[in-house]
């Protein structure tokens, strides 16, 4: 399981990383990485450096799901998340979001 989170919302990055770490303890999941863009826009994923290593880790097969608080703390632009998600489907990997239980598969 890897988690990622991006800077911008009521909750601390810190906030949003133990969420998520709560969540894959009780799920009984193997936190591999942390990856964050922290003061970068989530407008766009090209020059987003945690979001790259993210996909560079996954095409590696470093792990199988990616859990975030939510779908927008990965990316505001949908055509971005479709982009990951094609991605991410293709290397093996399955987001998983904690604000309304969607399981990207």
């Amino acid at each position: 399981m890897s988690g990622y989170k991006k800077g911008g919302t009521s909750a601390s990055i810190e906030d949003q990383f133990r969420i998520c770490r709560e969540h894959a303890k009780r799920e009984k999941w193997k936190v591999a990485s942390a990856y964050k863009d922290a003061g970068i826009s989530g407008s766009s994923m090209i020059l987003r450096p945690g979001i790259q290593t993210l996909l560079q880790d996954a095409q590696r097969s470093e792990f199988t799901i990616v859990l975030a608080e939510a779908l927008d703390r990965i990316s505001r632009d949908q055509a971005d998340v479709a982009t990951l998600f094609k991605h991410l489907k293709f290397a093996g990997v399955t987001i998983v979001t904690l604000a309304v239980s969607i399981f990207l598969l």
